[in-house]
């Protein structure tokens, strides 16, 4: 499946959808202002740190794919049909971040959903090659990515 125009819009979209609750794990402090490691509580309990970070690369622990993230939902936040469709044997638990990658395969490039105990940092340094890449991101001197929707303060 290659993406296309609707795909586009959507990954527009979320980046423009960022909130406040989300930056609850990219920056380490919550709303309470607990430094990292001591989570932060809100009204339906305490957020876990991410693991990962926005523009990190990634690859899945079991499936051979690998991409950057753009997206990081607290819990899991897709629908009950998308999550019963994961094998029993499989199925990740909901309670922990989820992750939304520019994924890509050997044979092509797709939007992922992914939980974080499937994750792994991708070390290979090998640059990916999604479309959509280059809108969302911009690569670093490292050849890591920075985040184009992102504002420094």
């Amino acid at each position: 499946m290659r993406c296309g125009k609707n795909d586009a819009a959507l990954i527009l979209s979320l980046a423009e959808t960022i909130d406040s609750r989300r930056a609850l794990l990219w920056n380490g402090h919550g709303s309470d202002g607990a430094p990292d490691g001591q989570g932060a509580t809100h009204a339906m309990g305490t957020v876990r740190q991410a693991k990962f970070t926005l523009g990190q690369v990634v690859r899945h622990r079991f499936y051979p794919f690998r991409g950057v993230i753009f997206d990081i939902d607290p819990e899991f936040d897709n629908s009950e049909e998308w999550w019963l469709a994961i094998p029993a044997d499989i199925r990740p638990h909901k309670d922990q971040p989820y992750y939304h990658l520019l994924a890509e395969n050997a044979d092509t490039e797709y939007i992922a959903y992914v939980s974080e105990q499937n994750l792994m940092p991708d070390e290979t340094g090998q640059p990916l090659r999604h479309p959509q890449l280059s809108e969302l991101f911009t690569e670093d001197e490292n050849g890591g990515y920075r985040a184009l929707f992102l504002q420094s303060h």
